[in-house]
C-alpha cells in the first residue's frame, strides 16, 4: 500500500511489533500468544499501517503523498468478499 518494492528488515520488525501490540492482557490470561482470529481485519490493517509507516520513514515508499491516516487507508485497500445477489 506504500508502493515499496523492497522489504527492509525494519519493515518486518514493524510488522512483528504491530502484531504483538494487538495481544491484550485478557488474551494472555486465556493463554493466547496471538490475538483472536475474529479481529483479523482490524489487526491486519494495523500491521499494514505500521509496515507502511516504516517504509515511508526509510524512504522506500513510492506512493505519494503519504496518506494522513494509514490505518484507514489500509482498510480501504482490503478486499471485501461481498458478492451481489444475481437472482
Amino acid at each position: 500500500m506504500s508502493g515499496a518494492i523492497r522489504v527492509h528488515d525494519d519493515m518486518l520488525l514493524a510488522a512483528s511489533e504491530a502484531l504483538a501490540q494487538q495481544v491484550t492482557e485478557e488474551n494472555f490470561e486465556k493463554g493466547l500468544i496471538y490475538p483472536p482470529f475474529s479481529n483479523i481485519r482490524k489487526i491486519s490493517a494495523h500491521i499494514a499501517a505500521s509496515v507502511a509507516a516504516k517504509a515511508y520513514e526509510l524512504g522506500l515508499a513510492s506512493r505519494r503523498p503519504r496518506p494522513k491516516d494509514l490505518v484507514k487507508y489500509a482498510e480501504s485497500c482490503m478486499y471485501s468478499p461481498i458478492y451481489r445477489n444475481y437472482r
